[in-house]
């Protein structure tokens, strides 16, 4: 049998434990038919040129994982790891210290945060956090939420096993 990703000796899920299902060292490969307009493919086509991929199966595998991995990011319990970026307005009328006080507040999801000064004007701020992903939907919620704050986004990775090495 051959892995997902490459030979043999190629694990299935990559050296990440963060994953939606089991990672396995070997699987099998299913063939299945999908119907798509030509848009669609056109598109799918164009994003397997665009990253690279060798052939369509490996896009709709990524586009697959990923789709997976979201939604299981959705559950208020699962725990992980999640990034937020957003740019703020430094000078808006006390949102600076707005935002200190909301992340003091949420102190035990903060893992680390870097602020990058992006113009006069802007900052650009990236926060790691860790914790339940309800919580961390709800501190990023309140972030993106204050006046002055654009750009906000929030992408998890939620742990399949914490206390696995695979």
């Amino acid at each position: 049998a051959s892995s997902v990703n490459g030979g043999p000796d190629t694990p299935a899920c990559g050296p990440s434990r963060f994953s939606t299902f089991p990672c396995h060292r070997e699987t099998t490969m299913q063939r299945v038919t999908l119907t798509l307009d030509d848009d669609l493919l056109a598109t799918l086509d164009a994003l397997s040129a665009q990253r690279g991929y060798h052939n369509r199966s490996e896009a709709v595998r990524d586009i697959l994982r990923n789709s997976l991995m979201h939604e299981h990011a959705q559950q208020p319990e699962q725990r992980g790891y999640a990034v937020l970026s957003y740019v703020y307005e430094h000078e808006k009328r006390e949102l600076a210290s707005r935002l200190i006080a909301t992340q003091h507040h949420h102190h035990d999801l903060s893992v680390a945060t870097l602020h990058v000064h992006i113009s006069h004007d802007d900052c650009l701020e990236i926060a790691v956090l860790k914790g339940e992903m309800g919580e961390v939907q709800h501190f990023a919620d309140a972030v993106i939420a204050q006046r002055g704050v654009r750009h906000g986004h929030l992408h998890c990775l939620t742990a399949q096993d914490e206390g696995s090495h695979d």
